[in-house]
Order: C-alpha cells, then sequence, then structure tokens
C-alpha cells in the first residue's frame, strides 16, 4: 500500500527550499509593475486560449504546457496561487517512483513546442535523459457540448521495451468545495485518511483546513468531479473506466491530494499501466466540462443527472 507521507514529506522540504527565493522574486515583481505595462495574454509570450461556448480554457506552452486557467464566463476554477506546484494542471508520468520528486523538469514546466493542425492545437515537449519519454498534449474544442478534450501521450523515445502510464494532475483551491466520484467508501485508501462519506454509492469529501498533506487513492467509474459552491461551479473530468489491475503499481485510476492548510487541492486522474516498445506511444484522453449550478448548490439528483447526461453525449 502506498504511503502518503512518502510524497508528502519531499514536498514539505521542496516548498521550504523555495520560500526565501520565491519571496525575494516576488518584491521585485511588485517594483518592476510600477514600471514595466503588464504582457498581454497572446501567442506571442506562450499562452494560448482556447474558447467552447461561455468556457474558457489558457494554457502556457512555454512553461510545461500547462493548464494555467479553466473559466466559465469570469468565473475561474482553476487554483492561481503562485507557490511552486499549487497553481494550474499538469501532466506527469506514472508510477512516481520512477521519478519520485520534484516533477520531471521536461515535462512539467519546460517550454512546448507548439503546432495547430485541423482545429487542434498540440504541444509537444522535450525528452527526459532519464525516463526517456516525450510527451504530447493535444487540445481539442468540443461547441457541441462546450467542453475541451485533450489527448495526452506518451512515446517512449529509449531503445528499451518500458512501462508506464498517464497522469493528469489539475489544482483547485480549498474554497468551500466538494470532491465526488463513484466508488465504494470502504475502498479508498488508506483508510480512513479523510472523511469520505456515501451517497448512494458516490463518494464525497468536503475538504477544510488540514495539518497535514493528505492523499488517497480509489477506483472509481471514469469520471471526478469537484463543486465549487461559493461560485456555483461543476467541474467534471472524464476519462477511461480502469479495471482491477490496469493502474501503474501502487497507483490508481482517481486519487485526491490536500495539501496542509486552506490552500490548494489536488484533482488526479491515471489511465492505463501500459507495455511501450521503442518509438510506441500511449494516448489518453481526458474530457474537461465546466457547468454552472444556480443557487445553493448541493450533491443533489439533478446534479448527479448533469453528469451522466454529459457522460451520455460523450
Amino acid at each position: 500500500m502506498r504511503k502518503s507521507s512518502y510524497l508528502c514529506n519531499a514536498r514539505k522540504a521542496y516548498y521550504q527550499s523555495y520560500q526565501q527565493l520565491y519571496m525575494r522574486k516576488l518584491l521585485v515583481s511588485l517594483l518592476l509593475a510600477f514600471v514595466i505595462p503588464a504582457a498581454s495574454q497572446d501567442e506571442n509570450n506562450g499562452l494560448y486560449t482556447l474558447k467552447s461556448g461561455n468556457v474558457t480554457m489558457i494554457i502556457d506552452a512555454a512553461k510545461g504546457g500547462k493548464i494555467l486557467s479553466f473559466k466559465y464566463g469570469d468565473q475561474e476554477v482553476i487554483s492561481q496561487l503562485k507557490w511552486p506546484e499549487s497553481f494550474g494542471s499538469t501532466f506527469w508520468t506514472s508510477p512516481q517512483k520512477e521519478w519520485y520528486w520534484p516533477p520531471v523538469p521536461e515535462y512539467d514546466k519546460k517550454p512546448y513546442a507548439v503546432e495547430e493542425k485541423d482545429g487542434v492545437l498540440m504541444m509537444t515537449s522535450e525528452v527526459n535523459d532519464k525516463l526517456k519519454y516525450r510527451i504530447r498534449k493535444a487540445f481539442a474544442v468540443d461547441e457541441q457540448n462546450q467542453a475541451i478534450a485533450i489527448t495526452y501521450s506518451i512515446i517512449n523515445e529509449s531503445d528499451e521495451t518500458r512501462q508506464v502510464a498517464p497522469w493528469e494532475i489539475t489544482r483547485v483551491q480549498n474554497e468551500g468545495g466538494l470532491i465526488f466520484f463513484e466508488a465504494p467508501v470502504d475502498s479508498i485508501w488508506p483508510a480512513g485518511l479523510m472523511n469520505f462519506k456515501d451517497a448512494n454509492g458516490i463518494a464525497c469529501y468536503e475538504p477544510d483546513e488540514a495539518n497535514d498533506n493528505l492523499k488517497v487513492n480509489a477506483d472509481g467509474k471514469g469520471w471526478l468531479a469537484y463543486l465549487n459552491k461559493e461560485k456555483g461551479l461543476l467541474l467534471v473530468k472524464q476519462f477511461e473506466d480502469l479495471a482491477k489491475g490496469q493502474p501503474a503499481p501502487d497507483e490508481a485510476e482517481i486519487q485526491v491530494y490536500v495539501n496542509r492548510g486552506k490552500t490548494y487541492i489536488e484533482l488526479e486522474s491515471q489511465g492505463a499501466y501500459t507495455t511501450l516498445k521503442p518509438k510506441e506511444q500511449v494516448c489518453w484522453t481526458v474530457r474537461w466540462n465546466l457547468l454552472p449550478c444556480e443557487g445553493t448548490p448541493t450533491l443533489s439528483d439533478a446534479l448527479l443527472q448533469k453528469i451522466r447526461n454529459l457522460k451520455s453525449s460523450n
């Protein structure tokens, strides 16, 4: 069984090492802001914007192909914190024990090459010297369903047969939210680490301020949702439903990480652990939907029906 403290302790040390440097950079940025006008958000500085109806996504090709923003109208659902590894949505390879921490720079922070073809925005990473994988992200807009589909590819650029799984990590702020997915509560591990409750087969967790970093794993049913109650937004991510034995060793189809304090949460999903011969690739698609929820939203039959409708239309 995976020990959540393995990653949490590494993250704690990593954040502490960056804190002093970050404060110096922040002071310089504040001083420069008075004499240098803010750069516009366009392709000249690596930012690309996709729109589908009322939904807008911004991706930073210059910094890891990271999704920086996902909005419905002017309402943001993605974490906008500035500490390292606390904002945006990124992509890693699994299992994590092959690279430990911090994230692999070629996949998480370094520039991605960009190509637009047949209405698809494609971003491709460099190859990491140790892992020998190249990452490709293909973003496609679904106007009919006001969704954005992201197809991640892991390409084996080594001369050896390798095994790997795709892994998407989306960070949202811990602000009056509800995380839920379809799974028995007693199957979530490590058991009792987070206070998940059962709602007719739906595992629900309402995070609050945490004293420690927490992470759990679950075998879901191909979707993961986050309800931001304060903003009345429902984020739904859909992906392949994995069978038992398909995730990478010590990993899971669905993972939830809560950072200590009331800061941010990671909504994580993984694809199947796949054997790749040299130059072969594995492709895995995640569909993102962002919907408004009127009034004071709760996990109701109507809300679950919205998710079922999304699944039937995709």
